[in-house]
């Protein structure tokens, strides 16, 4: 039996023994920062119908807010908890034709939310309830009367900036057809964070007996339909949408072979089987609030990435072509900035069998782009942050034995998005300096560095494992160049210009970004892009401060200096002294504490992050989620380790919040974690043991732990 297959047969049989799913609340982290929605998807999963309270702004990257009473309609895609705006594609709106002035007004207290599910009553007195399949959206309305209405607008989509004149970030194109009275079909073409292509069929289970045609707004380019419905005397009106990179036809084959039927409760309930199959990945002892925290932070890992490929394995590239992919499988909602550093380590270890299909997903992209992809949407690159990331993730999965890819393609991916310049990369710059100098890079230059450097390191590694000596040796000597731009004198990594001088004034608690304050550092300040290349460097990066001592000095000024005024737009948010949680070059800075002389005063800070940061309400999460990876260091962090390189195989230890949590690996196997003695007080540990041995090494890897076995760790109050 194929492994894949007998993975899934493992965790469907474990599934009967636990639900999970009961303890996630969709709500947490939708009022704030953390940008993330409450309606259904399926696990890396093409659609996500839910509500749209606004359609543009950064508080509304998901089209949600908890706070909002109104609502503009349930449109079918969106992405997690990210900082800039996208999808919102195919918005429905059920009306009521006696109430239309209470429209878009919903009572606050009907809105439900749980695991394949979600449910509001608006004040026009129709109910509306949202479930899906992968790739098929399905809502059912229940009208008071049998007269009824739905709004159907195309032209709706989830922007970033408000441009009344232009509609910036909308439909620029589409063709929409009324194929008879139960089904619109079509093909949009959207501007906005990446030009794309999407088609859909819309299909009704009554018909409406008439049609209206909206008078378009200026420079619209996709139509608004009122469609009039007679409903028979149940009153409810259900209706799917299925969505299709490719053509209309691979969205109506999406609908026939994953919703045939007109039965809401059975998509619901076959929606939360395949979650807890996903949930019960992991089973940990908590109380009933971290519980809630957990299982959602699991929930929220599994979004992303989405399988943009049809059903039948055809999906449109970054290069517009229609193609089959290996295994139906071709994944987008690439964050990848984010999401290397501890969600996709962790996806390696509790969903095995998606790894092979993203990294082939990442060399289809660079075949067709000449470039590794940066950070993508429906198949498409909107080139956001800095660095080549996607260069780390292959050598993650290569190190940690997924060999399901052309591991000598994968290789040469690396060193052409290594060498050949591309947008974020000058190639011709970096090596004449060694640095990126701020007076030709105009901003995010230290950043760039840095990043760059850690990507040099992967290319190195894999270059040795590959047995390319001179490669390695090469891009060795590149992944040193952030010694260059260190100032012994102030010690932070600083901008320089092509003649080797210092930019001044120079204040580390200054924070940048490219979106607000251009400067030399991307969404963050000198303290904290100055631990990047402890990524993968800590015994270069402590021998600049000039030993374990200074480095430890350092570490613990990191915590405490307190900065004014922190600015959430530049990546200032859930700080511990000049520790920005909210942002992700931060999430590894903790861990470095075990390679200090005070190491449990890392696991101070990972018991405050855990409890200060994170909790079971709306505004549960401070910071943007970001695609699972906000999720990933909590979930990590309570089991009690995360990758402070993400790319070597190894996680550090830190100090579990569970007192006992069991990761189910394939093939029966399970690692287990327990806190002996844990408790509130005993949050410290210093011994640990591995099936039966104590561990020198501040760290378990991979294999320790996909080969199952018993972690302990003896907690102590000390």
């Amino acid at each position: 039996m194929p492994n894949k297959i007998l993975f899934l047969l493992l965790f469907w049989y474990s599934s009967t023994f636990a639900q999970n799913a009961q303890f996630v609340n969709v709500f947490i982290g939708t009022d704030g920062t953390g940008h993330t929605f409450p309606g259904p998807s399926m696990p890396f999963g093409m659609v996500q119908p839910g509500p749209d309270t606004r359609d543009y702004g950064w508080n509304h990257t998901s089209g949600y807010q908890y706070q909002d009473t109104l609502v503009l309609g349930f449109s079918q895609t969106r992405l997690n908890g990210t900082g800039i705006n996208e999808m919102g594609d195919v918005l429905l709106l059920p009306i009521n034709p006696k109430k239309e002035k209470l429209k878009n007004a919903y009572y606050k207290e009907s809105e439900i939310g749980k695991v394949g599910y979600y449910a509001l009553t608006k004040k026009d007195d129709v109910k509306v309830e949202l479930t899906c399949s992968e790739r098929v959206a399905f809502h059912q309305y229940t009208f008071p009367e049998n007269e009824a209405q739905v709004m159907v607008d195309l032209q709706h989509g989830l922007r970033f900036a408000f441009d009344e004149s232009h509609h910036k970030g909308l439909v620029i194109e589409s063709e929409v057809k009324i194929e008879n009275n139960h089904t619109i079909s079509g093909y949009c073409s959207t501007q906005n964070w990446v030009n794309r292509k999407y088609f859909f069929s819309i299909s009704f289970d009554q018909s409406f007996v008439k049609s209206t045609l909206l008078k378009r707004k200026n420079n619209e380019k996709a139509p608004r339909y009122i469609l009039d419905f007679l409903l028979s005397n149940n009153k409810k009106l259900n209706v799917k949408i299925a969505l299709s990179s490719v053509s209309v036809e691979g969205a109506k084959l999406n609908m026939t072979a994953e919703i045939p039927s007109w039965d809401f409760e059975k998509v619901a309930r076959q929606n939360l089987n395949t979650w807890e199959r996903y949930l019960n990945r992991i089973t940990i002892e908590a109380p009933q609030k971290q519980k809630e925290i957990f299982y959602t932070s699991l929930y929220h890992l599994f979004l992303q990435p989405s399988n943009i490929a049809d059903v039948d394995g055809k999906y449109r590239g970054v290069d517009d072509k229609i193609n089959t992919a290996p295994n139906k499988e071709y994944y987008s909602t690439l964050s990848i900035w984010d999401i290397y550093r501890g969600a996709f380590p962790l996806l390696q270890i509790i969903a095995p069998e998606k790894i092979d299909g993203i990294i082939q997903s990442m060399l289809i992209h660079h075949k067709a782009k000449g470039f590794l992809p940066i950070w993508t949407a429906w198949g498409q690159d909107n080139y956001c942050m800095i660095g080549n990331h996607a260069i780390p993730m292959i050598l993650s999965a290569y190190q940690n034995g997924f060999h399901g890819f052309d591991a000598n393609e994968a290789f040469q991916a690396m060193v052409k998005t290594s060498t050949k310049s591309h947008i974020n990369s000058n190639w011709e710059l970096y090596t004449q300096y060694r640095y990126y100098p701020f007076d030709k890079i105009d901003n995010e230059a230290v950043s760039r560095t840095l990043e760059s450097g850690y990507d040099d390191w992967c290319v190195a590694e894999m270059a040795r494992k590959l047995g390319k000596q001179d490669i390695a040796n090469t891009f060795s000597k590149r992944a040193d160049f952030y010694q260059i731009i260190y100032d012994t004198f102030s010690t932070f990594f600083r901008g320089k210009d092509t003649k080797g001088n210092w930019r001044t004034p120079f204040d580390p608690l200054m924070a940048t970004s490219p979106l607000n304050n251009p400067g030399d550092y991307t969404e963050a300040n000198a303290w904290q892009y100055f631990w990047t290349p402890a990524q993968y460097d800590i015994s270069g990066l402590t021998e600049l401060l000039g030993g374990k001592d200074t480095f430890t000095k350092k570490l613990n000024a990191f915590f405490t200096i307190e900065a004014l005024n922190p600015n959430k737009f530049l990546g200032q948010e859930a700080m511990i002294g000049q520790y920005a949680h909210g942002n992700e070059p931060n999430h590894h800075i903790i861990y470095l504490y075990a390679y200090s002389n005070e190491p449990k005063k890392g696991q101070t800070y990972i018991h405050k992050v855990i409890h200060d940061f994170h909790n079971n309400t709306p505004n549960g999460m401070i910071g943007n989620e970001d695609c699972g990876q906000m999720s990933a260091w909590y979930i990590l962090s309570t089991l009690g380790f995360y990758p402070i390189n993400p790319a070597n195989g190894e996680f550090v230890l830190g100090s579990p919040q569970v007192r006992k949590a069991s990761i189910h690996l394939p093939n029966g196997k399970t690692f287990d974690v327990e806190a002996q003695n844990y408790s509130e007080e005993n949050s410290y540990n210093e011994t640990r043991i591995l099936n039966g041995k104590k561990i020198s090494n501040p760290f378990v890897t991979y294999k320790e732990i996909i080969n199952g076995g018993l972690l302990t760790f003896e907690m102590t109050n000390q």
